[in-house]
This record gives structure tokens, sequence and C-alpha cells, in this order.
């Protein structure tokens, strides 16, 4: 009995993924729930699992091959395994095919007679689920040694793709069909003619011959596709712009040098600087409603609410999990939420829901040394805020010079329902708040 393996339900708004990597081949034995497949969404890795135990007999869909829910990835083909030493002696008996004179096939007899021995309790061990060595040296699964057989095929000469460099139905098959193609022309003797521009071609200096391995190509994942299908869709469907300012950020770290081990020990997670954006950024987003808003056709929705994705730098691209009414959580709330998504980023763990939705999102390219950029907003979102490296820079205050610590910040909006005064307004009321932790303090 054969079970078919299937593209599950991949979450919201997903229908499409690509096949990234086997993880078991064809001929391997597989249990209930191990992995066979993983599959590279817009969003998240999926891995997909064994529902029957039995024998991967066929894989049907190949690495880099686009797949949507439903399609049939894999067959697996139950092998007996766990059968009693009755139910197993009568497969033997009842499989046996007679032929030639009422003598079993022998390769058919072998097969049986190796799964009989690995069911019988207190029999031979189990002995080793691959094939039998052949008397030419070779490793060939059943299939592949009748072919060779029929087309004369030494399955010495026939490099095995499979597992263990097994060789499948589908290497000897392969090997038929190149010996079958027609051999490359012979070059006709060349006349003494050619003979003398060949042998004054080859006195000519001839430019040297291209390096190998200076170029190389590498498969776009789906998420990484994604990503820049997305970026592209953005600046082609929104009217993008970038407003800047800078914040001092002597309170902040001043607070943070203060209360540092008090608020680890009481909390468990270190006071970061994204928990204090956090908040300013909820303050200013009450202050200017239409930087965390959507565009719907001709409308504007207004979102009373503020999820607050936080972009977080993975190895195949950005993603952007969700903090969830982020203005009802405390500081150490924040800062949990911040390192659980970190550390679900590095373990490649991150669910579709930690990933939907979001009304504003903030991104620091200052944790690479980024001085100044202008981010692409995260369609639907309407803006984006952007911080970057805290420097030390000379700046006047109260009429004299001095050195603090500075952050350029920058804030890309869709000019389409956001005016220039709310953006240059949001990123002041922000400087405001983070400059002066007791107001942010008072609007939380």
């Amino acid at each position: 009995m054969s079970t078919e393996v299937v593209v599950p339900q991949l979450g919201e708004s997903v229908v499409e993924a690509t096949v990234g990597e086997w993880l078991k081949q064809e001929g391997e034995h597989v249990q209930v729930g191990d992995v066979l497949v993983s599959l590279e969404t817009d969003k998240v890795d999926v891995e997909v699992g064994a529902e029957t135990a039995g024998v991967l007999s066929k894989i049907e869909r190949q690495v880099g091959e686009d797949v949507a829910i439903g399609d049939v990835l894999a067959v697996i083909e139950e092998d007996g395994r766990g059968q009693t030493a009755d139910s197993t002696q009568q497969t033997v008996d009842g499989g046996r095919q007679m032929a030639d004179g009422g003598e079993p096939k022998a390769e058919e007899a072998q097969i049986v007679q190796e799964e009989a021995q690995r069911a019988a309790p207190g029999g031979a061990p189990e002995v080793d689920t691959e094939p039998a060595e052949t008397a030419d040296g070779g490793r060939a699964t059943p299939g592949a040694r009748r072919l060779a057989e029929e087309e004369a095929v030494d399955l010495t000469q026939v490099e095995g793709t499979g597992a263990g460099g097994r060789v499948t139905k589908q290497d000897v098959q392969g090997y038929v069909e190149r010996r079958q193609a027609p051999p490359a022309a012979k070059k006709a003797t060349p006349e003494p003619q050619q003979r003398e521009a060949a042998a004054a071609s080859a006195a000519a200096p001839q430019p040297a011959p291209q390096r190998d391995g200076r170029e190389e190509r590498v498969r776009m994942s789906r998420r990484r596709r994604t990503i820049a299908q997305r970026l592209v869709e953005a600046q082609q469907t929104a009217a993008m712009l970038t407003t800047f300012n800078e914040i001092d950020m002597s309170a902040v770290m001043e607070i943070r040098e203060r209360r540092r081990q008090s608020f680890q020990e009481r909390h468990g997670v270190k006071l970061g600087f994204m928990s204090f954006f956090v908040k300013a950024s909820i303050g200013a987003l009450k202050a200017f409603p239409r930087i965390n808003a959507e565009l719907q056709g001709d409308e504007v929705v207004l979102k009373n609410y503020y999820d607050i994705g936080m972009a977080i730098g993975a190895e195949e691209g950005l993603v952007v999990p969700v903090i969830r009414d982020a203005d009802r959580l405390s500081f150490a709330q924040i800062e949990d939420a911040i390192k659980v998504y970190v550390k679900k980023v590095q373990e490649g763990t991150l669910s579709l829901e930690d990933l939907r939705g979001g009304t504003f999102t903030i991104t620091n390219g200052g944790v690479f040394g980024s001085l100044l950029s202008t981010p692409i907003l995260n369609p639907p979102q309407v803006g984006i805020l952007g911080l970057h490296k805290i420097e030390e820079r000379p700046v006047v205050v109260d009429g004299e010079v001095a050195v603090r610590p500075m952050m350029y910040v920058a804030l890309t909006y869709d000019h389409r329902i956001v005016d220039g005064r709310e953006a240059v307004q949001f990123l002041v009321r922000l400087k405001e708040l983070v400059e002066d932790p007791e107001a942010l303090l008072l609007e939380g």
C-alpha cells in the first residue's frame, strides 16, 4: 500500500512554497514523524513529516521546484516492518512466484528472505537495509539490476546517485541513454593550407584562459525572492519619502547604566534601547495616528492598536516579527518579547503567526554600524522608523559646545496619506520622549 506525501496548509495568505532540502532519499526507511523535506515559504521554512512508516519509494518534486498546497511531494510504500514471524513466513510462502520449471525467481526470493530474517523474533540479527552487494562489486536496487540485465549494462560502470552511492533504476536508464547517443563527428583531416593556417594561429599570442571559480551561481531562496519582490513593489506603489532628525541619547544611557543590574535581577532580561524606542514610537503614533494607518483603495484605515514590527537580520534575509499590543506591555515585557524573537530567528523556529500583521515597523541598522540610511516601507504599513549608530559628536547645549552620544533617526513614510509636516513632527515628538524619559513614562 502506498501513501502520498502532499504539501500541507502553509498558513494564512501562503499558498505556494519551494522545495528546499530533502532530508530523506529514495529507498530510505522512514518512521512516522520523520522529517522528509523542508519547504521554503515567503516567511518561514516548513518541515513536512512522514504520516506512515515505510520506504520512501519515489520523490516527485526536486529541490528548487515551486509547489502549491496539495501537490504530491513523494510516495511512501509500506515495507512490512513490524509483522510477526507467522505473517512474515506467509508472505515468504505466498510471495514466491514460480518460473522456469517451478523454481522461485532468485532475486525475489532473496528479497523476501531478507525481510523474513529481519522480522523473525530471535532469528538472525537485523541486516543493513542497503541492497546486497552484487557479483560485479556494484550496489544497486532490484529494479536497477533487472534493467541492467535487460540492457547488458555493467553496473560497475554506472555512477550511483541514491543513498550511500546506490545505483537506482534512473541511473541505469541515464547510462543507457548516454550510451545510445550518437558519437560526435570526427574531425576531417585538415588540408595543407588549413594546417598552415592552424600553425600560424597557434603561433600567434592567445588570450589567457579564464580562471575557474571566479563566478558562482546560487539559487535565490523563496524568502529572498519574496523580499526582493516586495521591496520593488513598495517603491513602485507607494510615494515614499524620508525625513531625518537626531536624538541625544544621554538620558537613556544614564538610566540604563543606573538601572541595568537591578532591572536584570528583577525581570531576568537586560534593559536595552529598543524598549525605549518602542514606547516613544507609540507615544508619537498616538499624536499622529495617520502614520499608524493603512491605505485600502480610496479609504484610510486608522488603527487604534499598536502592533510593532521589529526588523531582525536573519541569514536568508530580514524578517519582521510583531510585538502585539505593545502599548499594553511594560519595558520588561517588550525586552523579553524581543529576546524571544531573536532566539527564534537564530534557531529558525519563527512561526507564520509571529510574522503576521503589524501596524508600524522599527529597524535598527545601528547594530551593524550604520550611521545613516533610508529604510523602505513594509507594505501595507505607511511608516517605518530607522535607528542608527550612537556616536559621540560635539553639539551646542545651552550656548556651549559639549560632546554627547547622538543618534540619527529616519522616518520613511507614504506621502499619499502622510504629509511632510506630520512626518517631521512625528520625529520631533519621538526626540522629545527619548530625551526626556520622564515624559516617556507619563506617555506610557
